[in-house]
């Protein structure tokens, strides 16, 4: 049926990686939580109000924040899609993510306000009616809300949507909410004892952890999060199948919204060779990087000497005592300054942010070693840090 409800509404729905298209599901999925949502509200509303139960109440209120999630989800797709302008020049697809974190919010504040009207049913208990029409709505609902996490389970997947993904999680919640309230009026009726403010309660702190759940994995874009392990494989995979290119070493992302992410990153290249002709290649690839993979790439061409066995000798020295320190740390920009007293070694070092040493004991104690070296050697060290995952593939070439 979802697939049915795809092909209806969602024109040239196999073209995922279109940005319009990309915008139709979010809409639709949108949409169909409104309308979804709004028929749960009716139909518990009536029953909590007509059994006197502040459970199945609660239970409509959170359906009636998740219909304005709802709309906060179809009002943040259509505003991404706007593009770019003079005080937006990265476009605003970063409202897709702003949306999310508002729907996180709504669920939240929800749930918070929810526990604390459950917890006065628990100090001044209300009777409450049992019914099989009370019954049949929350199984209803139950299986609405079941089929309503699948749709949006698929919709995010599809179109890799963080905001609708996060609407599928709280609808799959709200499957276990409701099976609780249903349980408690079961129980209610069986024992004799009023469960309602407590399994109330319960809904409400579920609310409250779902929510809590969603601002953090909504907010982390909004952060600045690191890429995933396989996006930043896939970029050093496809840089490293270009010939001419020796190394790569400080990659940095942004990500200002699905389909507008930004790379820069540094590509060693023989010093021998001709200028114009590395950056022929680099060119080359920062337009493949845009056609084939939407990424905004810019590339610093770093020249390395690479037949010179003095600088070689040396380079080998360093990377040896660099793993005597510790075999985290990784060198990169190695040349060397030749002069009749002295040799200037010049380098860059990459190191994770969780590192045990500071910069400055880092910088002290590689400059000692090379200083003991044999020889007269001035060390001038630059301490990087890694700004994606740290497991990257070894590269022996830089």
């Amino acid at each position: 049926m979802i697939n049915l409800l795809i092909r209806l509404f969602v024109r040239d729905y196999r073209e995922t990686g279109d940005p319009v298209v990309r915008e139709r599901y979010g809409k639709f999925s949108g949409l169909v939580g409104i309308v979804t949502n709004l028929i749960l509200v009716a139909g518990k509303m009536t029953v909590g109000v007509l059994f006197h139960s502040i459970s199945v109440t609660a239970d409509a209120v959170n359906n009636l924040s998740d219909s304005v999630s709802s709309i906060v989800t179809l009002v943040g797709f259509k505003m991404a899609a706007k593009p770019a302008d003079s005080d937006h020049p990265y476009g605003h697809a970063r409202m897709e993510y702003i949306s999310g974190l508002m729907v996180s919010l709504v669920v939240f504040v929800t749930g918070f306000q929810f526990a604390q009207t459950s917890f006065q049913k628990i100090l001044h208990p209300e009777q409450t009616r049992f019914s099989l029409v009370v019954v049949a709505v929350l199984v209803g609902s139950i299986l609405l809300k079941f089929w309503q996490g699948m749709f949006y389970r698929r919709i995010g997947k599809k179109i890799s949507s963080d905001t609708v993904s996060a609407a599928a999680a709280d609808s799959m919640n709200d499957v276990l909410s409701t099976a609780a309230v249903l349980t408690g009026a079961i129980l209610t009726k069986l024992t004799g004892f009023n469960l309602d403010g407590y399994v109330g309660l319960v809904v409400a702190l579920l609310i409250m952890v779902t929510g809590f759940q969603l601002i953090r994995s909504t907010s982390n874009p909004l952060l600045g999060e690191a890429p995933t392990r396989e996006f930043v494989d896939d970029i050093y995979r496809s840089i490293h199948a270009y010939d001419g290119i020796l190394g790569i070493h400080d990659l940095n992302v942004h990500s200002y919204g699905p389909g507008r992410c930004f790379a820069t990153v540094h590509c060693e290249v023989p010093a021998e060779r001709d200028v114009l002709l590395s950056h022929d290649i680099v060119d080359n690839i920062e337009r493949d990087f845009l056609e084939k993979k939407g990424i905004h790439l810019v590339i610093h061409m770093d020249p390395v000497t690479t037949n010179d066995p003095r600088t070689n000798d040396l380079k080998e020295q360093v990377q040896q005592l660099l793993a005597e320190i510790s075999p985290k740390i990784s060198m990169h920009d190695f040349r060397v300054v030749w002069g009749p007293t002295h040799a200037n070694v010049v380098f860059d070092v990459c190191v994770t942010f969780e590192f045990p040493m500071t910069d400055e004991e880092l910088n002290h104690s590689i400059s000692e070693k090379i200083c003991n070296l044999p020889g007269r050697y001035y060390p001038v060290i630059t301490v990087d840090h890694d700004y994606v995952p740290v497991s990257r593939p070894t590269d022996t070439k830089n």
